[in-house]
């Protein structure tokens, strides 16, 4: 998880740099790449949680296993969306199941494919307006912003599957490459 800070600094500075909002290619690629590794340990996190502990909450005071993905699911989409011109949601923070999570976050993700896919070396400095203020943010910042919420918030998620006795996906894996 330490590796997309060092992503988003290395950007910063690159453009902080003299290159004028002109972010190039391979640091594009890199930032779809890291989105995808985030994607993918998502995704299997909310699969590999039983139905049962969907409604688990470590403590009283925050949120449940479900309420975690579905924050996720419509962060992502509402991020995602501004990027993608349009105003769209998944409304995952009504859905209840399992199924309908899973659904919601699979939907966020074709969003965010999308914002992902479209951004280019000449669009990663465009500015959007964030919701219904005046700040905006470039495409850049906002895409990069996804993964940084994402991974912090499956750093989250994977605490609940540890005191279930799951193993998180990225450990699994690593173990697995070992």
């Amino acid at each position: 998880m330490l590796r997309f800070p060092v992503v988003v600094l290395a950007l910063i500075v690159l453009l902080a740099g003299g290159l004028q909002g002109q972010v190039g290619q391979p640091y594009i690629a890199e930032l779809k790449q890291n989105f995808g590794f985030v994607k993918n340990n998502l995704l299997l996190l909310a699969e590999k949680m039983p139905d049962e502990h969907y409604g688990f909450k470590p403590a009283p005071d925050i949120r449940s296993f479900a309420e975690g993905v579905a924050h996720v699911s419509d962060s992502q989409a509402r991020s995602c969306s501004l990027v993608n011109g349009v105003n769209k949601t998944v409304d995952a923070e009504s859905r209840k199941t399992k199924a309908d999570l899973l659904a919601a976050l699979k939907e966020s993700f074709t969003i965010c494919d999308a914002a992902f896919g479209a951004l280019t070396d000449v669009g990663a400095s465009h500015m959007v307006r964030l919701g219904q203020s005046t700040r905006e943010r470039s495409k850049l910042g906002v895409l990069a912003g996804v993964i940084a919420h994402s991974n912090e918030q499956y750093g989250y998620l994977a605490v609940y599957l540890r005191l279930k006795g799951i193993v998180p996906p990225s450990t699994e894996a690593m173990n697995q490459s070992r």
